[in-house]
């Protein structure tokens, strides 16, 4: 029995055993403008959210053997395109990230960044599946056996591997940090951090992210909000801005602006309700 947990849409915790949504907890918000513009989800709820978790299962085989790993870029922004045009233009040759099925991954190619990242939620834990496993090729899977999900570690294999920039994933502040002390002490090396799956943080933890990673999506966070408006040296987006923390973060959010043709002012854009 394979078994994923995954916390999405308003950071809901939810349960998938073998293909089938099993427990889904209470959102911590009530709107996502994501969800309502791709999905027509005007309100999240423990409903709401097993129907889109099933719809993702039927759509592209999340969290089944039956998983789609690639995705071409439809031209839209977040964390997984930028890198996915980070990979494309050489400017990154490397991305640590977490895949359903697999975990802890290290991938090269943009549109599997795309196809794996774009996606999904935030992977608490999950479990391995073969099949997802060898259509990415097991050399490329931090843990095969478990799964497990440890971007530290994933990122020590890319280093160990040759990789020498290298895009990581993370979503929490302590791994921010040990990323660039591990940074630190490899000669040659540089560590790209995109902080992501963000909602509920406290303001500690914001200004620890703004201190450590180079690009920061806001999700539904009050705190990324406020300390981004103030210190950001980029910000992208409206409804769910994405900061820019260092000049790295502000030149890959500017490439991937420059991919897309520019971003459309946005009137009346709405944000999460409420941000926590």
């Amino acid at each position: 029995m394979d078994e994923h947990v995954i916390e999405a849409m308003g950071k809901a915790k939810i349960i998938v055993k073998d293909g089938k949504v099993v427990d889904v907890g209470d959102p911590q918000i009530d709107y996502c403008p994501i969800f309502h513009k791709y999905r027509g989800i005007e309100k999240l709820d423990s409903e709401s959210i097993k129907d889109n978790i099933e719809f993702r299962i039927n759509d592209f085989g999340m969290c089944s053997p039956e998983r789609n790993l690639k995705m071409k870029d439809f031209l839209s922004f977040g964390i997984s395109e930028t890198i996915s045009t980070l990979l494309e233009e050489k400017i990154v040759d490397c991305a640590v990230i977490v895949c359903d099925g697999a975990g802890t991954v290290l991938i090269t190619d943009p549109e599997e960044v795309q196809g794996i990242g774009g996606r999904i939620s935030g992977f608490m834990t999950t479990s391995p599946i073969l099949r997802v496993i060898e259509t990415l090729g097991e050399s490329k899977v931090l843990d095969p056996v478990k799964a497990s999900i440890n971007q530290i570690d994933g990122t020590k294999k890319a280093i160990d591997k040759g990789f020498k920039n290298i895009a990581v994933t993370i979503a929490s502040p302590e791994d921010a940090e040990k990323l660039r002390e591990l940074e630190k002490s490899v000669n040659g090396i540089n560590i790209y951090i995109f902080a992501v799956h963000v909602t509920g943080i406290s303001e500690k933890e914001a200004q620890k992210l703004f201190d450590y990673s180079d690009v920061i999506t806001s999700c539904a966070s009050k705190h990324i909000r406020e300390i981004g408006e103030k210190k950001a040296l980029l910000k992208v987006g409206e409804s769910i801005p994405i900061f820019a923390a260092t000049e790295n973060g502000k030149k890959f959010l500017l490439r991937r602006v420059e991919k897309i043709g520019g971003l459309k002012d946005k009137k009346n854009a709405r944000s999460p309700e409420p941000l926590i």
